[in-house]
């Protein structure tokens, strides 16, 4: 089964100030993951091809890495990519005036795998992503103009993940 999942904002900012979001991935001046209320995103050679690591249970590997434009990781069969066939790419494209950033998944799974994305990766990815942007947009502007709000599902999601890694 197909998963193709799109997250991406419009900036009225140059491909060079949006790009750069894309070089600090992972860094200490990360820019753009939001990892002060998710995993901070972990690779074990940098932001280089080759590069292994992920956040929380996701694995992957930088499969492709074009400084200040993208950078895209290949999933990893392991925790919850386990059964998972695909990449998933940040990109700055040039929009006019403006640069768009934009987060893509590209993958295929079985039927487990997809019903485990249905069902929980995909509520806790969207989330993370919609934070991610606005952690640029505030990086980028200063502010946040529509701020995203984690649904119930997505509350219910990470309570269940706080009391597992309790336990």
């Amino acid at each position: 089964m197909k998963i193709h999942n799109v997250h991406q904002r419009r900036f009225t900012a140059p491909v060079s100030e949006v790009g750069a979001l894309l070089d600090g991935l992972a860094t200490s001046d990360d820019r753009l993951w939001p990892f002060e209320a998710w995993p901070p995103m972990v690779l074990d050679g940098g932001l280089r091809v080759g590069s292994r690591g992920g956040h929380g249970p996701v694995r992957y590997a930088v499969e492709r890495c074009e400084p200040g434009r993208m950078v895209s990781f290949r999933f990893e069969p392991t925790g919850l990519t386990a059964g998972f066939d695909g990449h998933h790419t940040f990109v700055a494209v040039p929009d006019g005036d403006a640069t768009v950033l934009r987060h893509a998944i590209d993958a295929t799974a079985g039927l487990a795998a997809w019903t485990r994305w249905a069902l929980l990766v995909r509520p806790l990815h969207d989330a993370l992503l919609e934070d991610a942007l606005d952690k640029a947009e505030r990086s980028i502007t200063g502010s946040v103009a529509r701020p995203a709000r984690w649904g119930p599902w997505v509350r219910v999601l990470r309570a269940m993940m706080r009391r597992r890694r309790r336990a």
